[in-house]
């Protein structure tokens, strides 16, 4: 049975222009247009139970409620989700927005709760109506929904490039920190060598000959073997190391015996080693050979700083990377926890001192299909929107658990909550309760419709006082890949 059948679900007559008059959308036409859409439109039954039009197919007819019980879905990862259900007389559905010649199809799908009776006028005569007998109206509705939607693209342009702004900015902060300290230690690391250089020509003057030259290398080699495999000790142990090598420095009449006792310590070495040191190469020279292995252990210590700050510029690109996915197809099959991870990474400077992150993570989750930078983005409303909430103080929990054939990602923060007469509009375009200039209110709408529309998941909020927890799920297997 189709929608447009005259004659479908059971016998067809025509309302007059009196019925048609009592029905609140026609109520103020003239005697004209009423006998026009009386010409026009035709009434169908539908039986309890029945399909008046589906989601997706080409919006053929405008349906007015003349009696019965009704109700609007949108479907959902092959699921009918319920939008509303009504017995109001004069309700309608349908090709609602034929007059602005979008694309004609049918944004939901209706059904029949009851035996149910309809006025249906074809979309073309729909249309025509609307733009002959008010043009002034037309033109306020085509600069409302074309307006609306360039204004949402706007805007939501602008919000992704002051986040990603905002985003940038904490990626540079946190890169800022090891490309410094690694240009510290380059600068340092050439004094060292420099000192190295020096103090070898101090040793090797002629004063050690080989056997001992010999040895003192050997020492050094050792020395560089400790600095790799070095224990990390608590503070206090750290002391009492650093008091005996400098007690055991000053006994001998090095200068400055404290100075080289903290690099020594980090480098792993102790006082048995520095005896081996002095056997090697007796009281005369002590103090040159020990500044000059003083020299080799910082040495590894800067390249081995200079390694970790390289590391973590690397790590803190990839994350980048990640997050971005720039160098990567739009859809691909993603490990969640990876795209949590950089996004993550991504707000490291905004988490505060005072916010405690939690990841508790299922890693036994498969992959999924999906469009990897968009859930980022996803991720990253639901975070941004969490630590706003907490002020700076709070937990916020970042959780990955499976539900049937769902992926479930959960962000949950210890906020004031969301009020419950609030609420319903959460997921509204423009809608926000952030003051003005400082929201647009798209983050959840963007959100929605990216986890809804292009991944066919849901979304959905929980709310206490103290406890907000949203909810993104994700089919695990999508009934097909999407075209393009």
């Amino acid at each position: 049975m189709t929608s447009g059948d005259p004659g479908a679900g059971g016998q067809q007559r025509r309302l007059g222009a009196d019925d048609l008059r009592t029905l609140f959308l026609f109520e103020s036409l003239d005697e004209g247009q009423l006998n026009w859409l009386a010409d026009q439109g035709r009434v169908e039954r539908r039986n309890e139970g029945d399909l008046v039009y589906g989601e997706g197919d080409s919006a053929e007819c405008f349906f007015v409620l003349l009696d019965g019980t009704v109700r609007l879905c949108r479907t959902v990862h092959g699921d009918q989700v319920e939008i509303s259900r009504t017995a109001q007389r004069g309700v309608y559905g349908g090709a609602t927005q034929a007059y602005l010649g979008d694309d004609r199809q049918y944004r939901n799908s209706m059904w029949a709760l009851t035996d149910a009776e309809f006025f249906v006028l074809p979309a073309e005569q729909f249309a025509h109506a609307v733009r002959t007998w008010f043009p002034m109206a037309m033109h306020l509705l085509e600069g409302m929904f074309i307006g609306m939607r360039d204004t949402q693209t706007l805007i939501g342009e602008r919000e992704r490039l002051l986040a990603l702004g905002s985003l940038s900015a904490g990626l540079t902060h946190e890169l800022n920190n090891p490309a410094s300290a690694a240009v510290r230690a380059t600068t340092s690391l050439r004094e060292r060598i420099a000192g190295m250089r020096h103090k070898l020509a101090m040793i090797a003057d002629g004063r050690l000959d080989g056997r001992r030259l010999h040895a003192l290398v050997a020492l050094q080699e050792e020395a560089v073997e400790r600095v790799a495999k070095a224990p990390t000790l608590s503070p206090l142990a750290t002391s009492d190391a650093e008091d005996e090598l400098t007690d055991w420095l000053d006994d001998r009449g090095l200068t400055a015996g404290w100075e080289l006792a903290s690099t020594l310590v980090g480098g792993g070495l102790d006082v048995d080693w520095l005896e081996r040191v002095r056997v090697a190469v007796g009281e005369e020279d002590l103090e040159a050979a020990v500044r000059w292995l003083t020299y080799t252990v910082e040495t590894e210590l800067l390249m081995r700083e200079i390694a970790d700050a390289a590391i973590r510029i690397s790590t803190l690109v990839g994350a980048a990377k990640q997050y971005s996915q720039l160098d990567r197809a739009p859809y691909q099959v993603v490990d969640v926890h990876e795209l949590l991870d950089a996004t993550l990474v991504m707000f490291k400077a905004k988490i505060s001192a005072g916010v405690r992150l939690v990841r508790d993570y299922d890693r036994g989750l498969p992959p999924v299909p999906a469009y990897a930078a968009e859930l980022n983005q996803v991720w990253s409303n639901l975070i941004d929107n969490a630590l706003g909430a907490m002020g700076g103080d709070g937990v916020l929990t970042v959780r990955t658990l499976r539900q049937d054939d769902w992926l479930i990602v959960e962000v949950a923060d210890t906020g004031p909550g969301i009020p419950d007469e609030i609420r319903p509009r959460i997921f509204e375009p423009f809608f926000t309760t952030k003051p003005v200039g400082e929201g647009t209110g798209l983050g959840l709408d963007i959100s929605y419709r990216i986890v809804v529309n292009k991944h066919h998941g849901d979304i959905r909020v929980t709310s206490t006082p103290g406890s907000t927890l949203f909810r993104v799920l994700l089919p695990i297997s999508p009934p097909e890949p999407p075209a393009g």
